[in-house]
């Protein structure tokens, strides 16, 4: 399966600005581990540098699109954690986007994701 959406082939090709070039600026960002929504570009823009340093071996493996919500499905490592996800893309009327919802399984991949980003951010 070939990614096609703009941010996705982004990341794929380790390119941080062309990703964050999809990006609204008044993004709402869902994170799986905390509550509590994330909102702006630049809070966004860290989050993901970050999260780019705690995924080993990370790669989207299928896309599924319907009018302006893309859903991109991704495998990754935390350590010994194999992990899966969904990055669900809604994009405003520019094309930009606006809704950036992440989900992690399994429970103990998602926990793994959370103490190392813990740790970066020195808060472990």
């Amino acid at each position: 399966m070939t990614v096609q959406h703009p941010f996705g082939v982004a990341v794929l090709a380790d390119d941080h600005d062309a990703a964050m070039a999809t990006i609204a600026d008044d993004v709402v960002f869902r994170s799986p581990a905390v509550y509590k929504p994330y909102e702006g570009k630049e809070t966004v823009d860290q989050i993901l540098r970050l999260v780019a340093t705690v995924f080993e071996n990370f790669r989207y493996t299928n896309e599924w699109r319907d009018g302006r919500t893309t859903i991109l499905f991704f495998e990754a490592n935390v350590g010994d954690r194999d992990l899966q996800g969904i990055d669900i893309l809604e994009e405003n009327e520019d094309g930009l986007i606006e809704r950036f919802t992440v989900m992690i399984r399994p429970l103990s991949g998602l926990q793994a994701v959370a103490a190392k980003m813990a740790a970066r951010l020195g808060l472990a």
